[in-house]
């Protein structure tokens, strides 16, 4: 009886979890260059003495989907898109390097580029700080231009590049910042393939309906596991009813 007990009860941890992924999933539907996250669980077997038998279900950690969503054109200079594949590398709250296709840049009070989240933007030495200035573009390249304040329109200064990666989608993996990363103790190299669209933001990949869609069926679900647990609660006292007759 424990195993089905054992079974129902992990299913249903599983099953609230990925309901909560469901719906941060939801809740970040308008969220610039969210990527969406992806509820997936396996059975594993119980090991240890006296439990061949048994299996419990376990989530696979941070899965995230990552293919792009759809491009809004905005004509504000400072937005920008990834074309294709790739991502802009920022730094991460950790101090270490994430990648995004979070766009919406800004200057924030102390000079640094930034998106939107508040993440500096990695050039290719550091974090991309900027002087005063009265213009400023971004090539398709990732190279930053701007014209200093008080200069004439043709005195241009190239400050510097933003970093833009396109390593293997296998190797990432999404944190609970939204950011994604390589794996541990490594960096992906620039790609000088990986272009820029300039006034243009990509949105959230979320699926709304499909999510409507998973959040019912992972209530159904739940309900189900919670039936299982009842089912075996009742026939354990049936035996144990039947044990005391006898």
């Amino acid at each position: 009886m424990d195993r089905m007990i054992f079974l129902a009860m992990t299913g249903a941890r599983e099953t609230m979890l990925a309901q909560a992924g469901v719906s941060h999933n939801l809740a970040n539907a308008n969220t610039i260059g969210f990527k969406a996250s992806l509820q997936q669980a396996q059975t594993l077997d119980v090991e240890g003495p006296g439990h061949p038998a048994r299996a419990y279900s376990m989530g696979l950690d941070r899965l995230a989907d990552l293919t792009p969503g759809s491009l809004q054109t905005t004509g504000r200079e400072l937005d920008i898109a990834i074309e294709g594949e790739g991502w802009i590398a920022v730094q991460a709250p950790d101090g270490g390097e994430g990648y995004t296709r979070a766009g919406d840049l800004r200057v924030d009070p102390l000079g640094r580029l930034t998106n939107g989240a508040g993440h500096p933007v990695m050039g290719e030495g550091g974090p991309i700080a900027l002087p005063p200035f009265e213009k400023l573009e971004i090539g398709g390249d990732g190279t930053v231009t701007i014209q200093p304040l008080g200069q004439p329109a043709n005195a241009l200064a190239t400050i510097e590049r933003i970093r833009l990666v396109n390593p293997d989608p296998a190797t990432l993996r999404r944190g609970e910042d939204g950011l994604v990363r390589p794996e541990p103790g490594t960096v992906a190299p620039p790609d000088a393939a990986v272009r820029l669209r300039t006034g243009v933001l990509e949105g959230s990949n979320v699926n709304t309906v499909g999510a409507l869609v998973d959040m019912i069926q992972l209530s159904r679900q739940f309900e189900l596991q919670v039936k299982m647990m009842t089912a075996a609660e009742e026939a354990d006292r049936a035996s144990s009813q039947l044990l005391r007759m006898s």
